[in-house]
């Protein structure tokens, strides 16, 4: 029988993704890392333990205590998960900076976490590999906080997401239900590290089994792709729907030409049923796709139990609790936007009716809250559910059928983008008087983010340079892909921004 120290001391993240394996099975291989040109770096659980180990005890001798946040934006794959797990090893909360971040959107999500530690150098984190590594990570209780992801929402600024230890609860619900990954199974993600996503699917879900993660060292062409999964010896592949359709596009998809690849998943914008038919086709294999969010990560989805459906992203995985429920408030006018103090109904939509896809809060993926931002934390819970934006409707059999966003939150590559977060960038420059971002359907399986810009007065709009001014302020998926000059932005009667209305006519 476990003591409750024991308990606790299983409970951390870092225990069991980094430390039992590695007493399992130390010699095991615990990561690849692919280089574009042939390169292949390879490490052990063993060897990873003690990287884990000692960077954990260099952070509590630089003075972080439980609880303190530690900024990791080191490029290097094997260096950002060191740092990552070593902070949770600790018992310290990781924050995790993607590489495609511009300078000062770092500069933002750093000042927010708030940081006892700041690891961006590979410098400052090898540095530390040379403590004495500590005995075992700190013992942590479910609900203690583990990590912050920043996300963005309907805010002009990104918000820290703040999740506890108990998400790898969770976690095992998604693999039973969608990712299927095994001890011995070969997992790589094609995103980048910094994500949810990609530090879920790509590190936690194969370590916490004592299966092996992989990663590519440097984007590749999508032509590249193929050849780079093979020689990985993949048995499970990951990626956003953007990623299977340039592959199809720029590469020779076959059956057999994946390698050993047996299980094919998707989440982070909706997999469109044309571009999964197309996937399937070509390779021999299907996708099977998952919905979630930064806040609660996947939680519907297809797998093995649950045949994929076209145009509906899955079932609840079971052991989520999910529902539909009414978008309006109860005996309450509120003026647009304004949600803080609402009475909202509850009560769970029936089959086929369109509403707001709801998550119980006793779900163990579910946030702790967002970082700092209690206003924030009031618009999305509603009594015993937490709200996240998405309209769905859920049918008699238990699909879920998305219906976009009811926050007008875009998706960009997986990751949600803000258009006031891109509004806010572009209105600095002079020769903006007016701005609005959305969605723009450019073809009936792609959409793209698309400005809308009304000219200062006097001032004429050079599509080239407010593009150049975009790249230097923004993530390269934030960045509008296309510019549009008009005389006005429609408004409604009461003068609110219709943003629906952009691009028609």
């Amino acid at each position: 029988m476990h003591t409750t120290s024991e308990a606790r001391l299983s409970t951390n993240t870092a225990y069991r993704c980094v430390f039992a394996p590695a007493h399992a099975g130390p010699d095991r291989t615990a990561l690849v890392v692919l280089g574009l040109d042939g390169a292949r770096q390879t490490i052990t659980f063993g060897a990873l333990d003690q990287r884990v180990r000692a960077v954990a005890a260099g952070l509590i001798a630089q003075g972080a205590r439980p609880g303190d946040r530690v900024v990791v934006g080191v490029a290097d794959v094997l260096d950002h998960l060191t740092g990552v797990f070593a902070a949770m090893a600790a018992g310290l909360v990781a924050v995790p900076l993607p590489a495609a971040l511009s300078d000062e959107e770092r500069a933002f999500r750093t000042a927010d976490a708030d940081p006892a530690v700041v690891l961006v150098e590979p410098t400052a984190l090898r540095a530390l590999l040379s403590q004495a590594p500590i005995d075992a990570p700190v013992a942590v209780r479910a609900g203690d906080p583990a990590l912050i992801v920043h996300t963005s929402g309907t805010s002009a600024t990104p918000k820290g997401v703040l999740h506890a230890h108990r998400a790898l609860a969770a976690r095992e619900l998604m693999r039973d239900a969608w990712t299927d990954i095994r001890r011995d199974d070969v997992v790589l993600h094609a995103g980048r590290l910094g994500w949810t996503y990609t530090l879920g699917v790509g590190a936690i879900d194969p370590w916490s089994v004592g299966g092996c993660a992989v990663h590519v060292a440097e984007r590749p062409v999508a032509s590249a792709w193929p050849e780079l999964i093979a020689r990985s010896g993949a048995t499970v592949f990951a990626a956003v729907p953007s990623i299977y359709r340039q592959i199809l596009k720029h590469a020779r998809v076959a059956p057999g030409a994946l390698g050993r690849v047996r299980h094919v998943l998707s989440a982070g914008e909706t997999l469109r049923s044309e571009l999964h038919q197309a996937w399937r086709r070509a390779s021999g294999l299907p996708i099977y796709e998952a919905l979630g969010m930064t806040e609660v990560s996947t939680y519907v989805s297809t797998g093995p139990g649950i045949p994929a459906r076209p145009g509906s992203a899955g079932k609840p995985q079971p052991g989520r609790i999910v529902a539909v429920l009414p978008r309006e408030t109860v005996g309450l006018a509120l003026e647009a936007g304004d949600t803080l103090g609402a009475e909202w109904d509850t009560t769970p939509l029936g089959a086929d009716q369109l509403g707001l896809l709801a998550v119980h809060r006793t779900d163990p993926g579910l946030m702790i809250g967002y970082w700092r931002r209690p206003d924030e934390d009031q618009k999305v819970y509603r009594g015993p559910w937490f709200v996240g934006g998405d309209l769905a409707a859920m049918d008699a059999d238990g699909y879920v059928w998305f219906h976009g966003r009811d926050d007008e939150v875009m998706n960009a590559f997986g990751h949600r983008v803000s258009p006031a977060e891109v509004e806010a960038v572009l209105a600095r420059h002079p020769t903006v008087g007016e701005v609005a971002v959305t969605e723009l359907d450019v073809r009936e399986d792609l959409s793209v983010i698309a400005a809308f810009v009304v000219p200062a007065h006097g001032a004429a709009v050079r599509a080239e340079e407010l593009l150049a001014f975009a790249a230097e302020h923004l993530s390269p998926f934030k960045r509008p892909k296309e510019l549009r000059v008009l005389d006005a932005l429609p408004r409604g009667p009461n003068g609110k921004l219709l943003r629906r209305m952009l691009g028609r006519g």
